[in-house]
């Protein structure tokens, strides 16, 4: 659906941790643009309704994280969970579930999420503008595959999940190995 675009130009405020800085928060603002995560690089990117959340936090976060060894055995860079929260909430939720392979990056007022076409309300939910689900490869900044869960819509009644599963885009991989061995 969207392989072949390059991803939109983007700032993400970011905070960072900052041992220079002292006290109980030694974290500061750090601006990463969309070269920042994916220029010169090979990466998984996959996007979420919102940290915490069930589905995210059970399955689709800790099943990236378990399987990096694998993404990377593919030749994939890096791996990055996108969400339309605040760095805040992405770099608490980072910490909750003990993240070591898999970066957060905080898509805060939603404008790489609206730009790339998968911002939807989730006002049902009494989330408010939200990430459709949906994995990416990305290669240098250019969508390799997608994968989107079906029924992208404002006030969806369910949260669609398995097209945009770690193990989905790990048999993609799998298949695309073997077709070019």
């Amino acid at each position: 659906m969207k392989s072949g675009l390059q991803l939109p130009v983007v700032t993400f405020k970011t905070r960072v941790r900052d041992e220079t800085i002292g006290g109980d928060n030694p974290f500061r603002w750090q601006n990463m643009t969309t070269a920042d995560y994916f220029a010169g690089k090979r990466v998984v990117l996959f996007s979420l309704p919102g940290a915490f959340t069930p589905t995210c936090s059970t399955y689709q976060l800790p099943g990236f994280e378990n399987n990096a060894e694998a993404f990377a055995a593919h030749g994939i860079d890096e791996i990055y969970c996108m969400s339309v929260n605040d760095s805040f909430v992405m770099n608490k939720w980072a910490e909750s579930q003990n993240l070591s392979n898999v970066k957060v990056i905080p898509d805060g007022s939603g404008e790489f999420t609206r730009k790339i076409g998968m911002l939807v309300a989730k006002d049902n939910l009494g989330f408010g503008a939200r990430s459709w689900r949906y994995a990416a490869i990305i290669n240098d900044g250019v969508i390799e595959a997608w994968f989107e869960e079906p029924g992208l819509s404002d006030n969806h009644l369910e949260d669609p999940y398995g097209v945009s599963s770690p193990e989905n885009v790990l048999d993609y991989l799998q298949s695309a190995s073997l077709k070019s061995a």
